[in-house]
């Protein structure tokens, strides 16, 4: 594919702005457990015009993950939903790429919402040629430059495709626009509509979700393939299929160490929602060779919504965007804290210091944040 300039969309001159601020709130979890209105003692969460963001300790150990001097707000509130998924960092540009929800017009496809980190979160919109629908997005190293100390110089958006582009993997340069199909099938077999994707640091190999959602929003047609997590080498093509048997398998995640894969399960939506499908996070052991799965087993089940992106931090706590905010558990599964924002958060990025949380209309930041995301230390060279 010949190199495109981006295509514009929308330019937006929006600069950040500051609502509500939070400190952490211990959650009593023997009041909770015989009162299912108990957060509504805690503070309001009417949620129709979300302007509130809480920090909620459900343990006490979370404000050491969090950060005792943590503090949260409301960078924006939208008219169009431009914050749903992906938040991938550019050290290049300095700024970070989210892709906006899908608008239900084929005529008017999902758009990449640029967020500027030196000009005090400014956003503006633009489309590549040659990714028709983005959905999750990862930093990537190319072949080659995978050792390189200096910052993945690309991103990888899991193109969901449309009703005439296949869904593929496209490795895109946000500073000139070009872009670079990487897989578009599995063995001649086009996927449904791949949604999120992560680089191996080691071995370069490209691990990746393939759900319906295309097929739910009516721009993909009928799935001919299961749902799989699958693994592919940039070097020399080789596609596996690591794990199945998923309703809608979703975000994916390495542990620190490299010996976790952490996959969402996010069956509880798909043409419609329905709680009593799966809103799950399971592990799974990953092999001394980095290549295969086992050892599957139920991680973490979301009391709200979904876990839809994940992202771990350096000391092995799991984040996950759900129902009424981003989760946090710790290495062994255990709910230890939220980041509270009364509606759906799709996905967030860590940032040195910080945590942008995306809620499709709303963008949101966590400050002097403790943690640290597990990429952070390669996409910001620190």
């Amino acid at each position: 594919m010949e190199a495109q300039v981006p295509v514009i969309w929308k330019t937006i001159i929006f600069t950040a702005v500051s609502t509500i601020m939070s400190n952490i709130i211990p959650v009593d979890l023997s009041a909770f457990a015989t009162n299912p209105a108990y957060l509504s003692t805690l503070f309001p969460t009417n949620v129709t015009t979300p302007s509130a963001i809480n920090l909620l300790a459900y343990d006490e150990s979370f404000a050491s993950v969090i950060g005792e001097n943590a503090t949260a707000r409301q960078l924006y509130n939208l008219d169009w939903e431009a914050f749903h998924e992906a938040g991938v960092y550019n050290k290049d540009t300095n700024k970070i790429y989210v892709t906006s929800n899908w608008a239900k017009d084929l005529n008017n496809p999902i758009n990449v919402t640029v967020i500027d980190l030196a000009n005090n979160y400014s956003i503006s919109s633009t489309r590549y040629a040659g990714v028709a629908e983005a959905n999750g997005a990862t930093s990537y190293f190319p072949p080659g430059t995978q050792t390189n100390s200096s910052t993945p110089p690309r991103v990888l958006y899991c193109d969901e495709g449309d009703f005439h582009n296949y869904s593929a993997l496209v490795s895109v340069d946000p500073v000139t626009g070009s872009a670079t199909p990487l897989v578009t099938n599995y063995l001649g077999r086009n996927f449904s509509s791949i949604n999120d994707a992560r680089q191996h640091p080691v071995t370069g190999d490209i691990w990746f979700t393939d759900a319906d959602y295309g097929y739910f929003q009516h721009f993909r047609p009928t799935p001919t393939i299961p749902k799989q997590v699958y693994r592919f080498s940039p070097s020399t093509g080789e596609i596996a299929v690591v794990a199945d048997s998923f309703n809608q398998c979703n975000g994916l995640e390495f542990s620190p160490d490299l010996k976790t894969l952490y996959v969402s399960d996010t069956g509880a939506v798909n043409f419609d929602r329905n709680l009593t499908r799966p809103a799950t996070i399971y592990a799974f052991d990953i092999s001394a060779d980095h290549k295969r799965l086992s050892r599957r087993r139920t991680f973490a089940f979301a009391d709200n919504g979904f876990p839809d992106g994940i992202h771990a931090d350096t000391e092995g706590n799991v984040w996950a965007g759900c129902g009424d905010g981003v989760h946090v558990w710790n290495p062994e599964g255990t709910l230890i804290g939220k980041v509270w924002i009364g509606v759906e958060s799709n996905n967030f990025a860590f940032l040195p210091g910080k945590v942008l949380v995306f809620s499709n209309s709303q963008l949101w930041v966590v400050e002097n944040v403790k943690a640290v995301g597990r990429e952070v230390g390669k996409d910001f060279g620190v």
